[in-house]
């Protein structure tokens, strides 16, 4: 089983008939997925998408793969295949968009669709769009594309199979195998079958569930329990937070309201966006005089109306969390209400969400979610359908995408399990290189990857050592201490004056530094030293080991030397 290694040095040239693939994001995190193929001196992106922030970027919007090691070659690009339409798969195209404008882009009509939306927020222009539906072939350069129908937690999910010169790689997407799905429409395992008969030299498969065992539950076991909720809560508002893109639960919680005479409202921009996108394309069925503006809200009694708000994973700024913190500008919680967080939990944000969890309960809200309810299933295979994914399809080689480190390795043993040559499985990290030559994987270097911040208007401009200095000053505060050198005399001659933020309420916490701040620096200057950095550092070495002695704290330090 091969592995990634941290002192991978950058891959050579691509063997001749030989295909490199090139996983930008997706493999080490729950999002950013976007991987490029190269063949034949062409390449082909699948997915371009974004990771949300954690707790420890802040300041940070988005997060997005890096583009430098494609940067150059944008011109080689035939394609961007994107698989479905969750912002961790079509996020960042708007960016790579803006540094080539003409990509043709690929995906189903869902997608795409939801994919234009956003290009318009982002004032760009629409190019060239593919609109592909299952059982489709189309080919771009060197690269033969077929799509395959796969069920996830989105409409119009795809597959790609992607046959070059080195072979028939099958990328799954993010997907599951419910059998009754709530559109009829199921993963296509007789297509899956048909490429395994004809050889599959590279799986890469979805890994998100690979620790779970068993099947993933069906998405109809969700509306018997979403039925009891709205009847218990029957004279009671009940407002209903899941993915803004999560068609068939908005679907579900519409059907519900309907069942039992509610009015219902969208919450939040991109729901309203995204499920306006959904039902003009005829993926969700709104019946008559069900829906209503959020702003005529107060026209009707709260027991005979559903709010679909956006937020479930406790983003500071969505509809949910400025719901739970009473801020919000026309929602108001009140004592009795009841609030379904209709959603996975997606690993790094529980903090956050459970924020959000306990502002609503302070105001009095019952709160339903996942840990006490059957309010949500993943929209991801567990441990029993890739396996049966590995026996139909009996790939020669297979790399596991989109999941943690701990999940990449779960699917590759899964792998191994079925008789899949420990060889010819490779769990690879983002940024290392993966070469397809005569039948056989191997690791062929690595290239730099990082993580590419987006902060307001700023892209990119964030480095880790600005989120060190914003973790710093978030954490341990900062302290600003000023200081007036006398450069005739030689001497302090006024100061030091010294301010905290963050740190103490009461500056005079201080009094009992500033005199050896004072003795440090006249001995600095007797010994000669008149640079003004120099004479900082001396500042910031004497109040830092002060701080650290006294109070345990590590804040950040901004010393002054004027010269006078």
């Amino acid at each position: 089983m091969s592995r990634p290694h941290p002192e991978l040095s950058a891959p050579g040239p691509l063997q001749k008939n030989g295909l490199r693939v090139t996983p930008l994001g997706g493999l080490g995190d729950v999002g950013r997925n976007m991987t490029v193929f190269e063949y034949d001196g062409r390449l082909l992106i699948v997915d371009c998408g974004v990771l949300f922030p954690e707790d420890h970027h802040p300041g940070v919007d988005l997060i997005l793969p890096d583009f430098e090691s494609i940067r150059d070659r944008l011109d080689s690009v035939e394609a961007l295949v994107l698989t479905h339409g969750h912002e961790d798969h079509i996020g960042a195209t708007p960016y790579l968009l803006r540094e080539r404008q003409d990509i043709p882009l690929v995906g189903s009509k869902l997608t795409l669709a939801l994919l234009m939306s956003k290009l318009r927020e982002h004032r760009l222009k629409e190019t060239a769009q593919h609109v592909v539906k299952e059982g489709d072939s189309i080919t771009f350069g060197p690269f033969q594309l077929e799509f395959v129908a796969v069920n996830h937690s989105i409409p119009d999910a795809l597959a790609v199979a992607i046959r070059t010169g080195a072979g028939t790689v099958l990328h799954t997407g993010d997907f599951k195998m419910d059998q009754l799905p709530l559109d009829g429409r199921i993963t296509d395992l007789r297509a899956f079958a048909r490429l395994g008969e004809e050889g599959v030299d590279l799986f890469m498969v979805d890994s998100t569930n690979a620790e779970v065992p068993g099947f993933t539950t069906s998405e109809k076991d969700i509306t018997p329990v979403l039925d009891r909720v709205f009847h218990q809560a029957r004279d009671q508002r009940i407002i209903v937070a899941c993915f803004a893109s999560h068609v068939h639960r908005v679907q579900q919680v519409m059907d519900t309201a309907v069942a039992h005479g509610r009015k219902v409202a969208y919450v939040g921009r991109s729901m309203v966006r995204n499920m306006g996108v959904a039902r003009d394309l005829g993926y969700l069925n709104v019946p008559p005089n069900t829906l209503v503006d959020a702003k005529e809200l107060a026209n009707f009694p709260p027991e005979r109306t559903v709010l679909i708000s956006t937020g479930s994973q406790g983003e500071p700024l969505s509809a949910l969390s400025r719901i739970a913190q009473r801020n919000h500008n026309f929602v108001h919680i009140e004592e009795g209400d009841t609030v379904v967080l209709a959603s996975s939990l997606i690993p790094g944000n529980e903090n956050a969400v459970y924020r959000v969890i306990n502002g609503l309960s302070r105001w009095g809200a019952n709160v339903v979610h996942k840990g006490n309810a059957l309010v949500h299933v993943s929209g991801h295979a567990s441990a029993g359908e890739l396996l049966y994914c590995y026996n139909i399809v009996r790939p020669r080689n297979v790399m596991p995408v989109h999941g943690e480190i701990r999940h990449l390795r779960a699917n590759a043993e899964l792998a191994r399990a079925t008789g899949v040559h420990s060889k010819g499985i490779v769990i690879a990290e983002d940024g290392v290189v993966v070469d397809l030559v005569d039948g056989k994987v191997r690791i062929a270097g690595k290239v730099d990857c990082g993580y590419v911040f987006v902060d307001g208007s700023s892209v990119g401009d964030i480095s880790e050592t600005l989120l060190k200095d914003r973790r710093i000053l978030g954490e341990e505060g900062f302290i600003s201490v000023i200081v007036v050198v006398d450069s005739v005399s030689g001497k302090v001659s006024g100061g030091p004056e010294i301010h905290a933020r963050g740190f103490a309420e009461d500056d005079s916490v201080f009094e009992d530094i500033k005199q050896p701040v004072i003795d440090a620096i006249n001995a600095a200057l007797q010994e000669g030293v008149d640079d003004t950095y120099q004479l900082q550092q001396t500042i910031r070495r004497v109040i830092g080991r002060w701080v650290s002695n006294r109070h345990r704290r590590r804040p950040m330090i901004i010393p002054v030397v004027v010269e006078a």
